[in-house]
């Protein structure tokens, strides 16, 4: 028969967008004894979430819960619950991610057009404004912050213009919550989904979403109740408008279930809430101005220190994303190389690109737990050796210097 090896996975720096490194906290919390769902102490625990999550999406909305399942689930939930077949929607693409969008409303049947910015730059707000205006969508699904590629968009001109014109703004902010600000009522989001396994610094597995009333109708107006939960007086509703196509990620179900009522839907994640929860309370511990903060520091300090190191960045230094690095391969390196070697001797993992990208660049995560003075430090210097033995010339011990600099100046 045969034996497995006990389970011990190698320590890692995780440097890249997605996932990072978890908080020792949030591992000891997934850790803690199982309760039933429906016990008062977990649903204690739930509401603590809400109200947490709330403060880390910076709203008012009631409706502030995790989708279970990784950041796609919450994705999937909010298009799903909110867009009909038929419905215009306008999704601008300066990435990756704005093609999931892209693809995700095409799947619910939407009318969809995109508008396209290059790789490594963003939308004038002027011209998502605009394109509103041309297309006069009934949503609008926008990445706020593009991992692919490093740039983050700016979101409050936009959301202005579609709640006067009555458009329903979906943002993605998967890479951004609690790294970067995300002002959900300030900018006028209608709905804005998270992910756990970036900034905030939780595994993967849930999908933080918050939604205001005017995504709540939508969803409501489509809402059927599970057929083996329906009591002798439920009544059909008298709008038949079609119904949300997914019963596991529909909004109008889970909201049930997140709601006092409590009507059973799924079995929830119960550990994964645990470190939710206890990754949210360290968030709102550190605050979220400080925590912007120190991914800023460490970011200046990365950068500073791969400048005197002599590499390229990439894209436009304008709307460069806090939380994520991205630096040109040099002519004649194997960048997959330089990342095998990073992570076989160093224990250090950064992350190549997709698409028109792949082969070009690296990207550098500074997220979360991650984002720390030693990582920093540990990753340049060890980026240094190795781009030494791959025969890229560069004045050795400048990076750390420069990046000591930087911390130097902080105190």
């Amino acid at each position: 028969m045969k034996t497995y090896a006990e389970l011990s996975p190698s320590p890692r720096t995780i440097l890249t967008p997605g996932p990072v490194e978890v908080d020792p906290r949030v591992l000891r919390a997934l850790s803690y004894p199982i309760l039933g769902q429906f016990d008062p102490e977990f649903t204690a625990l739930m509401n603590d979430t809400m109200e947490m999550l709330r403060a880390v999406f910076r709203t008012d909305n009631r409706w502030a819960y995790p989708v279970d399942g990784t950041s796609r689930s919450g994705l999937e939930a909010v298009l799903n619950s909110l867009i009909e077949p038929g419905d215009r929607v306008l999704v601008p693409i300066y990435g990756r991610f704005g093609h999931l969008l892209h693809e995700i409303a095409e799947r619910c049947g939407a009318e969809v057009t995109t508008i396209e910015k290059e790789w490594g730059t963003v939308f004038d707000p002027e011209e998502i404004i605009a394109a509103i205006r041309r297309t006069k969508p009934d949503i609008v699904a926008l990445v706020h912050g593009e991992t692919s590629t490093g740039r983050v968009q700016p979101l409050e001109e936009v959301g202005r213009v579609c709640r006067e014109l009555d458009v329903l703004l979906v943002v993605d902010a998967v890479a951004t919550i609690g790294g970067v600000p995300v002002e959900t009522d300030a900018w006028h989001l209608d709905a804005v989904i998270g992910g756990t396994q970036k900034c905030l610094s939780v595994p993967s597995g849930m999908s933080p979403i918050t939604y205001n009333e005017r995504a709540e109708r939508k969803v409501l107006s489509r809402k059927r109740v599970e057929r083996g939960l329906r009591g002798p007086d439920y009544a059909a509703p008298e709008a038949q408008r079609r119904p949300i196509q997914s019963n596991y990620l529909d909004l109008a179900q889970l909201q049930d279930y997140w709601s006092p009522a409590r009507l059973n839907h799924h079995t929830e994640m119960t550990s994964m809430l645990y470190g939710l929860r206890e990754g949210l309370r360290i968030v709102l511990a550190e605050g979220l101005e400080a925590r912007f903060a120190r991914h800023r520091l460490h970011e200046s300090a990365l950068m500073a220190g791969l400048r005197a190191m002599g590499v390229s960045f990439y894209g436009d230094p304008a709307c460069k994303l806090t939380v994520v690095t991205c630096v040109n391969i040099p002519e004649g390196v194997d960048g997959e190389s330089v990342r095998a070697m990073l992570l076989d001797v160093f224990g250090i993992e950064i992350a190549s690109s997709f698409g028109p990208l792949k082969g070009k660049i690296w990207r550098i995560g500074t997220m979360g737990y991650s984002c720390s003075r030693k990582n920093v430090l540990h990753f340049l210097g060890a980026f240094e050796a190795v781009l030494l033995r791959h025969g890229v010339k560069l004045p050795a011990g400048a990076a750390l210097q420069a990046a000591l600099d930087v911390y130097a100046g902080a105190k």
